[in-house]
């Protein structure tokens, strides 16, 4: 009920703020400053008068009730662009302060429509609020603008400097130091090539102990035929010689 109720309220301050203020046909070539005048005025007025709930009602409305209410209050704007509108003055109202007034405004007459222009004296700082409108006279855009001291543009101008020099040269400091690492890109594939080189020199060593190990076995072997078959003929080792083992095809002893 109180979200009805605040809604309402708002309603009828912007009808009441555009009390006076009457449509005119559209002619690109011609535009009456008193009515985009009172229709900036009425923007202000409404705008200034409300909290943050109140700006909370409309972003939350759908683009159907946001359209209607535009409608019922004598607005010429589209929804999407008093959202954006919206955004623009909390924008301007956090870096200037809250809005006390304007000068009067001065028309512009530009390829895609006209602009007002005023200066303004806010809370915290001065600026420039500007309206801009299309060939209709439908409001499309509010711009709110702060004037800085020249103080605070050098100030702002030094601490951007700063900035973009400091990245310049932690980039820099770090690209030295990768470059740097490359001296002992040579070292590192030495060191490879050596632990390369010792690995495969191992390989002969332990076939020349199978090999050894290998013959070491045959001549046991033949020691121990030589043995048996001077064993069976009753004599000794002495009167032959075992030069070779081969295994025949058939086995006699099965």
């Amino acid at each position: 009920m109180k979200k009805k109720i605040s809604l309402l309220g708002l309603v009828l301050i912007l009808v009441l703020g555009f009390t006076g203020c009457g449509s005119k046909s559209s002619d690109a070539a011609e535009y009456d400053k008193a009515t985009l005048e009172s229709q900036a005025e009425a923007i202000l007025f409404s705008f200034s008068n409300m909290t943050d709930t109140d700006f909370e009602v409309f972003e939350d409305m759908s683009d159907l009730e946001l359209n209607l209410t535009l409608l019922q209050s004598g607005i010429k704007m589209e929804p999407a662009d008093f959202l954006t509108m919206i955004e623009a003055w909390k924008a301007g109202q956090e870096e200037c302060g809250t809005y006390l007034q304007n000068e009067a405004f001065e028309m512009e007459t530009t390829n895609e429509g006209v602009k007002l222009t005023a200066p303004a004296e806010f809370e915290d700082r001065s600026g420039t609020i500007e309206f801009a409108f299309d060939e209709e006279m439908n409001m499309e855009s509010l711009t709110v603008s702060a004037e800085y001291s020249m103080g605070e543009i050098l100030e702002k101008a030094g601490l951007n400097t700063i900035l973009g020099m400091g990245t310049v040269f932690v980039v820099l400091i770090f690209i030295s130091f990768i470059i740097s690492l490359f001296k002992l890109i040579p070292a590192i594939e030495k060191k490879f090539k050596k632990q390369a080189k010792a690995e495969p020199a191992k390989v002969p060593e332990t076939a020349e102990e199978s090999v050894a190990e290998t013959d070491l076995g045959d001549e046991e072997l033949a020691a121990v035929i030589a043995a048996a078959v001077a064993a069976s003929e009753g004599t000794s080792t002495d009167g032959f010689v075992v030069r070779s083992i081969k295994r025949r095809k058939s086995n006699k002893w099965n």
